[in-house]
């Protein structure tokens, strides 16, 4: 009876999805808000510089990770930056050092992040609330200072020079168009598979768990597998993230591992929408477009954001996406 009433949701959602989309899980609003994106990412880069694009591609999935796991569990991982910059050193040393293909690079950084997940959550999975946020981040700071003393890190220099290479050995990414598609087919594969994880039993049970954990522990979960499992998705999906970053920019550094880039994760999901499946997307489209063109402010540019974040809180309580859901009354 618990299985069935926690599975009812996504079929009913199905059931008003468009023909060919339903089968991903999306509703009719989620359906054509999928279109509009997949037909910004086909024509983005011949309007707006591709390099930009792809920056902003790659928080996008940073962000569809962090949201995973705030949005659908309610477990405040303040450490993220840890999965995303450990992720990009492995990719970028992989690629320089170890002479691997722009695929197995990424993969090499999801393999890290998965690798940092399991480790830091066993550590922390048992712990709830402001525990959990804080043993997450005192672990990110070890990292941190890890990075800056091992030498394969390159300590404050980063790993510079990271080729791009060859993908399957045929497309060469030395152009930023022919990256451009690597980054948004990575970002789709990532974004889908989040999508498919909400809308599975299993994402089910995760928000059952976030709702009323002790309800979900009577039902006869095993609550600390489900949220070992998320936790290791999403810090999986925040390593590929990270390495492809790395490759996109030839360069790894201490920035992608320090703990304002757990902050910055954090501000990205609550600006688009916590727990919507496009508002993480749309935050960090948000947050890397005032960092791109307020760049020329200086020291102005922290308090121009601080501005804005203030009005999106007061305009947009659920986040942008959240709020549009809200008046709209339907599910982005």
């Amino acid at each position: 009876m618990a299985a069935e009433s926690l599975t009812a949701a996504p079929e009913t959602s199905r059931a008003r999805g468009l023909p060919g989309l339903q089968a991903l899980g999306f509703n009719r609003a989620q359906s054509v808000a999928f279109l509009l994106m997949l037909a910004f990412l086909l024509v983005g880069p011949f309007f707006l510089y591709p390099v930009f694009l792809m920056k902003l591609l790659c928080f996008a999935l940073f962000a569809c990770a962090f949201n995973l796991l705030i949005g659908y569990v309610g477990l405040l991982s303040f450490g993220h930056a840890m999965f995303f910059g450990m992720g990009g050193y492995l990719s970028a040393h992989a690629a320089k050092v170890w002479g691997f293909s722009p695929e197995l690079a990424i993969l090499t950084g999801g393999a890290m992040g998965a690798l940092l997940g399991v480790v830091s959550g066993w550590i922390a999975i048992r712990r709830q609330g402001i525990y959990f946020a804080m043993i997450t981040l005192a672990l990110a700071q070890m990292v941190y200072f890890v990075c800056l003393q091992m030498r394969f890190t390159g300590g404050e220099d980063g790993i510079q020079g990271v080729p791009r290479g060859r993908l399957f050995g045929l497309f060469d990414l030395s152009q930023d168009m022919s990256m451009y598609w690597v980054v948004a087919a990575v970002f789709l594969a990532g974004f889908l598979l989040i999508n498919r994880v909400i809308h599975s039993p299993f994402g089910q049970v995760l928000t059952a768990i976030r709702e009323n954990e002790p309800r979900a522990i009577s039902l006869g979960y095993r609550v600390d597998d489900y949220k070992m499992l998320a936790f290791v998705l999403s810090a999986t999906l925040a390593g590929v993230a990270g390495g492809t970053k790395a490759l996109v920019f030839g360069i790894a550094t201490l920035t992608d591992v320090y703990w304002a880039m757990s902050g910055e994760v954090v501000l990205m999901t609550l600006v688009g929408g916590l727990g919507t499946v496009f508002g993480p997307a749309v935050g960090a489209a948000v947050i890397v477009t005032m960092q791109n063109y307020l760049a020329e402010f200086g020291a102005w540019v922290t308090i121009i954001q601080g501005g804005i974040f203030v009005a999106c809180v007061i305009a947009f309580r659920a986040g942008v996406v959240g709020e549009v859901a809200r008046r709209l009354r339907v599910r982005l």
